[in-house]
C-alpha cells in the first residue's frame, strides 16, 4: 500500500504530528507505526505527568518556545476532550545558601520566557505554599500542572482513525529504502493490529510488511537514532538511555506534599533531582534519580540487553559523559541501590520523610541524545534529510510541547510533499 505520509513511533509526539496533520490536510492519507501493541507505552506512559510551565528553558530555544506554546494547546485539547487536569503549581526551593543565586536567575529565566504570576517566597512564608517542606527561599510557579498523559495519547489515537488515519501496531521498522519511491520495510513481530478506515487484523508473527510512502517522520523515541540511521548512517550522536525510578509515598504520608515540590537544579548536572509529585490518579512520587539504564527500554535494575549495553558503552561521547559526571554518577548509582541514600536525599526537601514512608514506585527510561563529543543535546533536535524528518531529540518537556512540537513538524512535512 502506498502512504502519503508515513509516521514511525506512537509516542505523543509522534501521534501529536499525525494529528496536526490531519488537522491541516484532512485528505492526506497517513499511516502511523508502533512497535508495541498499544500507543505510549514507553516515555509517554512512563512519566511522572508534569504540564511544564516553561521555567527551566534557555529564552529563545526550541524547548522554551515550544512549552510555552504547547502550554496552553495542551490544555485547550484537555478541556475540548474532556481530559482530566489540573493547574495545581509548584514550588521549587533553595535549601542551601549556595543555591540562593541559582534560584533567582531561575526567577529571572521564567520571567524572560513569558511566566506571569512567579513569586519569590522567602523562607518564612514557604509554608503557606507546603506546609512541610524546608528550605532557604522558593519560587512559586503557578502555572505547573499534572496529567495523565496516556490518556492524551489514547485520545489522540482515537482522533487519528477518525479523521482517516491508519495506525498499525506491532510493526517495527527494520529498512528504509529510498530508489525513487520510498519503500519502508516493516517488521511485526507481534500479532497485528490496525486501526484505521479500512480496519485489517493479520496474525504472522515475523513477518514482513512493505509501504510506500512520499515522506517519512521519525519519532521513535528510545530508537529514534537507529531509525535515523538507516537513512543517515553517519549520524554523529546516538541515544543514551537512563533510567529515573520513583518511590511512592504510603496512603498515610501523603498529607506531607500538596502538590509539587522541586529542588534547584544543579548547573553541572544534566537532571533536575528528586522530586515529589502529586500524581492525577492519586498517590504522590518521589524521585527520580537518573542511572545508565542497561537497555533501551531497562525499566528494572534486571533489564539488560547486552547488544545495547554494549552500543552504550563503545560510544566516544558517553565515555567522556561518564569521565565528566562521575562523582554525581556514582551518587546516583548508590542511591539507585541504597533505600536511606535516596531517602536523604529526599529530607533536604521534606525532613519529615522516613525511609519506611516509602514504597517501591515505577520507573521510566528518558532518551537523551549525545553527540562524540560527550555533550548531552540539551534542546529538541530535529534533522531533515531526502527520506524525511527525524526527531533525534525530544527530552522533557516533549509532552508538554506536545501539539507544538507536531505542529512545527507538520507544517515542515507540508512544505516538503506540496
Amino acid at each position: 500500500m502506498k502512504y502519503q505520509i508515513i509516521i514511525v513511533g506512537g509516542g505523543i509526539v509522534g501521534l501529536a504530528t499525525a494529528y496536526r496533520l490531519l488537522q491541516q490536510t484532512p485528505d492526506i492519507s497517513l499511516l502511523l507505526l508502533e512497535k508495541e501493541q498499544g500507543v505510549g507505552q514507553h516515555q509517554t506512559g512512563h512519566n511522572s505527568g508534569v504540564i511544564h510551565s516553561g521555567l527551566y528553558y534557555k529564552p529563545g530555544s526550541l524547548k522554551a518556545r515550544n512549552c510555552i506554546q504547547g502550554y496552553q494547546q495542551l490544555l485547550d485539547f484537555c478541556q475540548q476532550y474532556q481530559i482530566n487536569y489540573e493547574i495545581c503549581g509548584k514550588i521549587v526551593v533553595a535549601t542551601e545558601k549556595s543555591q540562593l543565586p541559582l534560584l533567582n536567575n531561575l526567577f529571572e529565566r521564567g520571567q524572560q520566557n513569558g511566566l506571569t504570576g512567579l513569586e519569590l517566597i522567602p523562607k518564612e512564608r514557604l509554608h503557606e505554599h507546603e506546609p512541610h517542606v524546608s528550605g532557604l527561599m522558593g519560587i512559586w510557579v503557578p502555572q505547573t500542572g499534572i496529567i495523565d498523559y496516556g490518556q492524551v495519547a489514547k485520545t489522540l489515537a482515537r482522533l487519528i482513525t477518525e479523521r482517516g488515519g491508519t495506525i498499525q501496531l506491532g510493526a517495527k521498522v527494520t529498512d528504509i529504502s529510498t530508489s525513487g519511491a520510498q519503500t519502508i520495510t516493516v517488521t511485526t513481530t507481534n500479532t497485528t493490529e490496525t486501526s484505521g478506515p479500512n480496519s485489517i487484523t493479520t496474525s504472522h508473527s515475523n513477518s514482513h510488511s512493505h509501504f510506500h510512502t512520499q515522506f517519512v517522520v521519525n519519532c521513535a523515541g528510545l530508537y529514534s537514532d537507529q531509525v535515523t540511521r538507516l537513512t543517515e548512517p553517519d549520524l554523529d550522536l546516538q541515544i543514551i538511555p537512563f533510567r529515573g525510578e520513583y518511590f511512592q509515598l504510603k496512603p498515610e504520608k501523603e498529607y506531607l506534599v500538596k502538590n509539587l515540590i522541586y529542588p534547584v537544579p544543579d548547573p553541572n548536572f544534566p537532571f533536575l533531582g528528586v522530586h515529589f509529585t502529586r500524581m492525577i490518579k492519586g498517590g504522590v512520587e518521589a524521585g527520580p534519580n537518573a542511572v545508565l539504564a542497561m537497555a533501551r527500554e531497562g525499566y528494572k535494575k534486571t533489564d539488560i540487553k547486552y547488544s545495547e549495553l554494549m552500543e552504550t558503552l563503545r560510544w566516544p561521547g558517553f565515555r567522556k559523559i561518564a569521565f565528566k559526571y562521575l562523582s554525581k554518577g556514582l551518587g546516583e548509582m548508590y542511591r539507585s541501590w541504597s533505600k536511606s541514600a535516596f531517602t536523604s536525599e529526599l529530607q533536604k526537601l521534606i525532613p519529615e520523610i522516613e525511609e519506611k514512608d516509602l514504597n517501591d514506585g515505577g520507573a521510566g527510561v528518558r532518551a537523551q541524545a549525545s553527540n562524540r563529543e560527550g555533550a548531552l543535546l540539551d534542546d529538541f533536535y530535529i534533522i531533515e534529510n531526502q527520506s524525511g524528518i527525524h526527531v533525534c531529540n525530544a527530552p522533557s518537556p516533549a509532552a508538554t510541547s506536545s501539539l507544538s512540537i507536531g505542529e512545527t513538524i507538520s507544517k515542515r512535512v507540508l512544505k516538503r510533499i506540496r
